[in-house]
């Protein structure tokens, strides 16, 4: 055997031996019971913790509807539910690695992140917006030129604010805060005159302080942000039940109720109702579903 056959063969060995062999994950899901759900401590109205810290939003209700149509499609009425929980920048390895098997947050689809993950079909559209003090006159972005910006670590908007840092040469000192409310706290005691980060979860942080007419949203949008519940790549089957789960939805129109539930009503934990009318970028995605990861699809 040539030497060159040889390393192949160490190679191939190697692969078999060290490449993560994970079960197909329904078939993981019947034989266990339960199936693993990944959710948020403060990702206002998505999935967040309740007064008796049970996670609950609007990503959760979807996510109880899938489980709902995996029993039946299993037959394992039974079937539990065991919450992970999760943050920015634990999701996507949780989710890889197969400790978590549907992520039910607000994790936005892009295509970056389809190399390493998979998604469902979208469940809402963002847009990534700067959430100032008044006081402090941010508009846009050139006004963050020379400042300290704050945003969550693992999330797309940090990305995003490295990367027009770098190509503007804007001089801004970017901070990482563990996740959402963290990054909130450091505008509201001026550690940061900005945070960057989608426009639905600052309006709710808004409107859950005592004093929201203090803050203001940039009008000019940084991206376009589609979520999507995450789940581990290349498990076709699991896929595909639950896109049908969150398709049904959609069909039956369950998925407005759902929506006015969390985002034209009062909420937990102090009753505050955000007043987001469904934008017409939702309405395109329930009439035609998609799990798109390009952001120019939902223009």
């Amino acid at each position: 055997m040539t030497q060159h056959r040889v390393l192949g063969v160490v190679a191939i060995t190697l692969v078999l031996v060290t490449a993560p062999a994970f079960p197909d994950t329904l078939e993981k899901i019947s034989s266990s019971g339960k199936i693993v759900l990944g959710y948020r401590e403060s990702s206002v109205p998505f999935s967040y913790l309740d007064a008796n810290q049970q996670p609950i939003g609007y990503s959760i209700d979807i996510c109880s509807r899938v489980i709902d149509a995996l029993k039946a499609k299993l037959q394992r009425p039974a079937l539990q539910m065991e919450y992970k929980l999760v943050t920015s920048a634990t999701r996507i390895p949780l989710v890889r690695e197969g400790a978590v098997d549907l992520e039910c947050g607000s994790t936005t689809n892009n295509l970056d992140r389809q190399k390493d993950v998979a998604f469902s079909v979208t469940t809402f559209v963002a847009a990534n917006r700067l959430l100032s003090k008044k006081s402090s006159r941010i508009r846009m972005l050139f006004d963050l030129k020379g400042k300290t910006v704050v945003s969550t670590a693992g999330t797309t908007s940090l990305k995003q604010l490295s990367e027009f840092n770098e190509r503007y040469r804007y001089g801004m000192k970017i901070l990482e805060a563990k996740d959402h409310a963290e990054s909130f706290a450091m505008i509201a005691s001026d550690g940061a005159v900005a945070f960057s980060m989608d426009d639905i979860l600052l309006a709710s942080l808004v409107a859950n302080t005592s004093n929201p007419t203090n803050y203001t949203l940039s009008i000019q949008p940084l991206s376009i942000e589609p979520y999507g519940m995450m789940l581990r790549r290349d498990d076709p089957d699991f896929k595909k039940a639950v896109d049908d789960a969150i398709i049904g939805l959609f069909r039956s129109g369950d998925i407005k109720k759902i929506y006015a539930k969390w985002f034209t009503s009062p909420i937990p934990p102090k009753g505050v109702n955000l007043n987001v009318p469904m934008s017409d970028m939702l309405e395109k995605v329930i009439k035609n579903p998609t799990d798109s990861g390009n952001p120019a699809f939902y223009h």
